[in-house]
C-alpha cells in the first residue's frame, strides 16, 4: 500500500473511531451539547449501584484470563546471571529521582502558598519517574529508550497526547471518571495543561516496558520470539472489527454495561485494522508464540497505573471514579477490579505505537540484543 493510500486509509480509521460511539447517543435520544461541553463539568451519567454477582462474574473472568499466564510465571525458574552491559546509575536519574520528591510533594503538601502551584505537578511528578525508569534501565543493560532512541521516545510525548485525549473522548459517554480541584479554567488554558499531563502516558508506559524486559522473573515462563505459523484469518480479524465497532457503537447506549469496551472496544478495531492490512499486531505474535512482549506491555502499563493511582490519591487537583457494579474495596480511589482495565491498556499502549509508527526503531519488541553501549566503541 502506497504512503498516500496509507494515510487515507488511517484518517478513515480515526473518523470511524471518532464517530462510532455518537450512534448510542442517537438511539438513546440525548441532547448533543452535554457530550461537547469542554473543559467537561456536568455529570450527566447515572451509574448503578454496586452488584455483587456482577463484582464474583467479572472477578472469575478476570482471574480466567490470567490465570495461564499466571501459572506459568509461577511455576517458572529463569536463569538468574550477571547482565552483561551492566552500568552505574546515571546522574540525570538522580535528577529524576529528585524530580519526582519535589513534585510529590508539592502535589501533596497543603501549604497557601503552594497552592496555585499544586494543579502543575503532575507533568513534573512523570517526567521524574520517566528519567528515574530509564536510569534503572540503563543500571542494569547498559541500554535505554533516553540514550539509545531519544527521537522514537521524544515522538511518543505528542503521540501520547493524542491518544489520551481519545480516551477522554470516550469518557464522555460512559463518565466513569472526572477531574476535581483544577480550578475555572478556560478551554485554552484546560487543553494546554491537560495536553502537557497526557503527553507523559505513553512514554511512561515504554520506558517501563524497557525496565520490565531487563528483569527475567517479569516474563518468566512465557513463550518469547517463536517462529510464527501463520496468524489469525482474514474473516477472523473482520468479525473482530466487527464486535470492536458494535461496543463502541452501542457504549453510549448502554454505559453501565458497556463501559469495558472503553478499553477494549479501541484496541479490537485497532488490531483487526493492522491485521487485515497485513501489518505487525499483538494477536499475530501472540498465535504465534510470542506471549512475552504483550504480558511486558500489560505488566508496564498495571506498574504505571499503580503509581498514577497512589499520586493521584493524595493531590490536590486529583480525578476519582464512578464505576457501575464493582464501585467497592478500593485501592486509593481505583476500586480493586479497575486495576485489570490497565492489562488491555498496555496492549493498546503497543498497537498504537505499532499503528502510528509501524515497525521502525523496533516496533513494539524494544528490548535491545546488541552490545551494551559502553562495549560499542
Amino acid at each position: 500500500m502506497s504512503k498516500a493510500r496509507a494515510g487515507w486509509s488511517s484518517l478513515g480509521l480515526m473518523a470511524w473511531l471518532l464517530a462510532l460511539p455518537w450512534l448510542g447517543v442517537l438511539l438513546k435520544g440525548d441532547p448533543a451539547k452535554q457530550y461537547l461541553e469542554f473543559p467537561p463539568q456536568r455529570l450527566y451519567v447515572q451509574h448503578a449501584g454496586f452488584s455483587w454477582p456482577v463484582f464474583i462474574l467479572l472477578a472469575l473472568l478476570i482471574l480466567a484470563v490470567l490465570a495461564p499466564v499466571g501459572y506459568r510465571l509461577i511455576r517458572a525458574r529463569p536463569e538468574i546471571s550477571p547482565v552483561p552491559g551492566r552500568s552505574g546509575f546515571p546522574w540525570w536519574g538522580w535528577t529524576g529521582g529528585a524530580l519526582v520528591l519535589s513534585a510529590w510533594l508539592l502535589a501533596w503538601l497543603r501549604s497557601p502558598g503552594l497552592g496555585p502551584w499544586q494543579g502543575y505537578a503532575f507533568t513534573p511528578l512523570w517526567l521524574g519517574y520517566i528519567l528515574v525508569v530509564n536510569a534503572l534501565a540503563f543500571r542494569r543493560t547498559g541500554r535505554c529508550l533516553l540514550l539509545d532512541r531519544p527521537r522514537f521516545l521524544g515522538g511518543l510525548f505528542f503521540l501520547s497526547a493524542v491518544f489520551w485525549w481519545y480516551f477522554e473522548y470516550l469518557n464522555r459517554f460512559v463518565q466513569n471518571w472526572h477531574y476535581l480541584g483544577v480550578g475555572p479554567l478556560s478551554p485554552r488554558a484546560y487543553f494546554f495543561q491537560a495536553s502537557l499531563c497526557f503527553a507523559t502516558v505513553l512514554p511512561a508506559v515504554a520506558s517501563t516496558r524497557e525496565w520490565l524486559a531487563s528483569h527475567p522473573r517479569a516474563g518468566a515462563g512465557l513463550p518469547a520470539g517463536q517462529a510464527r505459523n501463520g496468524g489469525p484469518s482474514k474473516a477472523f480479524f473482520l468479525l473482530l472489527f466487527g464486535a470492536g465497532s458494535l461496543g463502541l457503537a452501542l457504549l453510549g447506549l448502554w454505559p453501565d454495561v458497556l463501559f469495558p469496551c472503553l478499553w477494549v472496544a479501541p484496541l479490537m478495531i485497532l488490531t483487526a485494522w493492522l491485521g487485515l492490512r497485513g501489518r505487525s499486531n499483538l494477536l499475530t505474535d501472540m498465535m504465534g508464540g510470542d506471549w512475552k512482549n504483550p504480558w511486558l506491555w500489560a505488566l508496564a502499563a498495571l506498574t504505571c497505573g499503580f503509581f498514577w493511582e497512589m499520586w493521584n490519591s493524595g493531590s490536590l487537583a486529583h480525578w476519582t471514579y464512578s464505576i457501575p457494579y464493582v464501585e467497592r474495596y478500593q485501592i486509593f480511589e481505583m476500586p480493586v477490579l479497575g486495576y485489570a482495565g490497565y492489562l488491555p491498556f498496555g496492549l493498546e499502549c503497543a498497537t498504537v505505537i505499532l499503528w502510528v509508527l509501524g515497525d521502525q526503531d523496533g516496533g513494539t519488541g524494544m528490548t535491545y540484543s546488541g552490545p551494551a553501549r559502553q562495549e560499542e566503541k
